[in-house]
């Protein structure tokens, strides 16, 4: 799947409120190494490296348009071109990994948690935050978008699979030793310029896996029809901005100090 850290990045501002609150519960005494997996563009390594400025931060993503903009962004910090699913954390153990908004896009999470648990140093952290959303209108009316037109058998599985509960992270992450803060947040993000901003959004991140599969006619049909339906999903108000409600599930799972979980 292809990104776009140019489109990603329209909306900064409001993606960088989940990570910041995200990482003002990460309690750790001296954090000497972090790492940033999917860390996107860099915003949220920037924000990692604010919250731990004496850190040794690393960053990875599997997109090579992200890299190049975060390596653009932060020429000072290392990052690497990897795979979550694979990726081995050589230059660990960390103190904090942070997963800002990309698990979602991760399979098999009873395997992949445990994972990243034990490339953590004694005491340290994961820190992990993800759309919790797939019930709300913008990505019903996408699937709803993808299922009813000509592209169907094109777009068929492309949409995100769901994801699990805070009980169902919570029983993974402490099955394996771990002390585990959960919680979820309905973010309202005031989107200038109407129902074409909350396309526009979406074209940096749950649009994705449905755009890359058509072609440049297609696209533009299938976002005409979805804006139309966000329309109504999504009034403007009087001043012309839409407010955008973002569920956002959240978890720091700290690895006990005295050795593995």
């Amino acid at each position: 799947m292809s990104w776009s850290a140019t489109q990603y990045s329209k909306f900064e501002r409001e993606r960088n409120r989940p990570v910041q609150d995200l990482l003002a519960q990460v309690v750790h005494g001296a954090v000497t190494k972090a790492a940033d997996i999917g860390c996107g563009p860099g915003n949220s390594t920037e924000l990692l490296r604010a919250r731990f400025p004496g850190a040794v931060i690393t960053g990875m993503d599997s997109s090579e348009d992200m890299i190049a903009a975060a390596r653009k962004r932060l020429p000072d910090i290392q990052f690497e071109l990897a795979d979550i699913g694979t990726w081995q954390g050589a230059s660990g153990p960390f103190d904090v990994i942070l997963a800002n908004a990309v698990l979602q896009w991760v399979p098999d999470h009873a395997a992949l948690l445990p994972a990243l648990l034990a490339k953590l140093a004694p005491g340290g952290s994961l820190a992990v935050q993800q759309p919790d959303n797939l019930d709300e209108p913008a990505h019903r009316l996408m699937r709803q978008v993808a299922e009813a037109g000509p592209w169907a058998a094109k777009l068929a599985g492309a949409s995100r699979e769901a994801r699990h509960g805070p009980d169902w992270y919570y029983r993974i992450l402490t099955g394996v030793g771990a002390t585990v803060d959960v919680w979820r947040t309905i973010f309202h993000h005031p989107l200038p310029g109407g129902p074409g901003a909350v396309v526009e959004w979406f074209k940096g991140s749950a649009l994705r896996p449905y755009l890359n599969r058509l072609d440049e006619s297609e696209r533009g049909d299938f976002l005409a029809r979805y804006e139309a339906l966000i329309a109504e999903a999504y009034p403007a108000l009087p001043d012309g901005t839409v407010l955008l409600p973002f569920p956002r599930l959240f978890f720091v799972a700290t690895r006990p100090a005295d050795g593995p979980g």
